[in-house]
């Protein structure tokens, strides 16, 4: 069987779609271009309708391209809205979120194995990933106003820290040298579990554990940021990257009360000061959303008041866009569309700037980082990406001294 695998959105559906390609690498499955695949496989978001439009597009191109290629749809989108995407050209098969775990076994019953070796390991490089992204938690319970995934992903539902350990160790010996932990709503990590546990013993066991890799934490809900959480990788000696990514969604707390967001704009200011005064070098990412119903012109401009103040490095903006079955969507005083691609370019040139202060701040300074592409492109410990000269291989622990446009070696490791 010769596959592609297409996916779109968070690093959540980056490791539902690692997993799905181990399995189908392990039944004998030979990864190729979309127009010489046998299946296709793509792995939707629903987070905004540009994210349902993509895969419609995807899908379609598919069948145009490769008109013999058999696609099969899974993720949010195809959760959501089943019948819609099973209508779309060459869909075989719509498999639902809870559903995604056996989906390679299933594929295998119906196409049979493939051509490659069975029993092959995934490695670096696959799926052009050079670090793993291990989802350690899925589902969410929490219930902000615009947000359709608690009904996509259902209820919160963690892996024990005994089988993340042993995921570890086997991700690790296949290579790896660096994990990103993701979750849905990973900070809510281990409240499903019998006895109950909670990230910071997930972390604690992860920083005691023998493989050799470092971890980087994915997005985290500022209320679930806790001192705890950031004392135990201030203090892993780099075992836990500098890098933090807190999506703050408003700057107004209106605004925050009406997304049903569980924190205030001084909490959050609070949060993020705490952390750069501890981690001076780290990074530190937030997600805004602009043009959420009854958002005036004073609630757009508490964030380009705040923003530039904040010790962020980078922030990735979402223009609001209805999701049928949220609260959000029968909210009055919808913004319009002008009104929303003009805040939020806005808002995309302020986190321009603060990306480029950021980078600015770490010039001389000498930070770890993990080779990744051909081995000319470093990301760092803090989420820096860096070029640096040919010579050194993809995969490889490196410290640089960064330059104002590229990298210098100091060591490999």
């Amino acid at each position: 069987m010769k596959y592609t695998i297409v996916t779109f959105g968070c690093r959540v559906n980056q490791a539902d779609s690692l997993r799905i390609e181990e399995d189908l690498l392990a039944r004998g499955g030979v990864a190729v271009p979309p127009a010489d695949a046998d299946l296709v496989v793509v792995n939707t978001c629903s987070v905004t309708a540009g994210a349902d439009q993509g895969a419609r597009q995807t899908i379609r191109r598919v069948a145009r391209d490769n008109p013999s290629a058999s696609v099969i749809v899974t993720g949010c989108y195809a959760t959501r809205r089943p019948q819609e995407v099973a209508e779309l050209p060459n869909v075989i098969r719509v498999v639902a979120n809870h559903e995604k775990d056996r989906l390679a076994q299933s594929t295998a019953e119906r196409f049979g194995d493939g051509d490659g070796a069975c029993g092959a390991a995934i490695g670096p490089g696959v799926a052009g990933r050079t670090a793993f992204t291990l989802r350690v938690q899925t589902g969410c319970e929490e219930r902000c106003s615009y947000c359709i995934i608690p009904k996509t992903r259902g209820p919160g539902r963690s892996l024990p820290i005994d089988r993340v350990l042993g995921e570890v160790e086997r991700i690790a010996a296949a290579g790896f040298k660096e994990i990103a932990l993701t979750g849905v709503h990973l900070g809510s990590y281990g409240r499903d579990l019998e006895p109950s546990s909670t990230l910071v013993s997930l972390l604690g066991a992860l920083a005691g554990s023998r493989a050799d890799v470092t971890f980087r934490i994915s997005s985290l809900e500022p209320m679930d940021c806790t001192p705890e959480v950031v004392d135990l990788v201030a203090a892993s000696r780099g075992r836990f990257a500098p890098h933090f990514h807190l999506p703050l969604q408003h700057a107004s707390d209106r605004m925050l009360a009406l997304m049903r967001r569980p924190y205030t704009r001084d909490h959050y200011r609070g949060l993020v000061d705490s952390i750069a005064g501890r981690l001076p070098h780290a990074s530190i990412g937030t997600d805004m959303i602009v043009g959420f119903p009854g958002e005036t012109d004073e609630d757009f401009h508490a964030n380009l008041d705040y923003l530039p103040t904040a010790p962020l490095s980078h922030v990735h903006v979402f223009p609001y866009s209805d999701r049928p079955g949220t609260d959000a969507t029968a909210m009055p005083a919808k913004v319009p569309g002008a009104t929303i691609r003009e805040r939020a370019a806005r808002l995309r040139a302020t986190g321009a700037g603060m990306s480029r202060r950021f980078r600015e701040s770490q010039i001389g300074t000498v930070r770890p980082g993990l080779t990744i592409e051909d081995g000319t492109l470093v990301v760092t410990d803090n989420y820096l990406k860096v070029r640096i000269p040919p010579g050194v291989a993809r995969n490889r622990r490196v410290t640089v001294k960064l330059d104002a446009d590229a990298g210098t070696v100091v060591d490999v490791g």
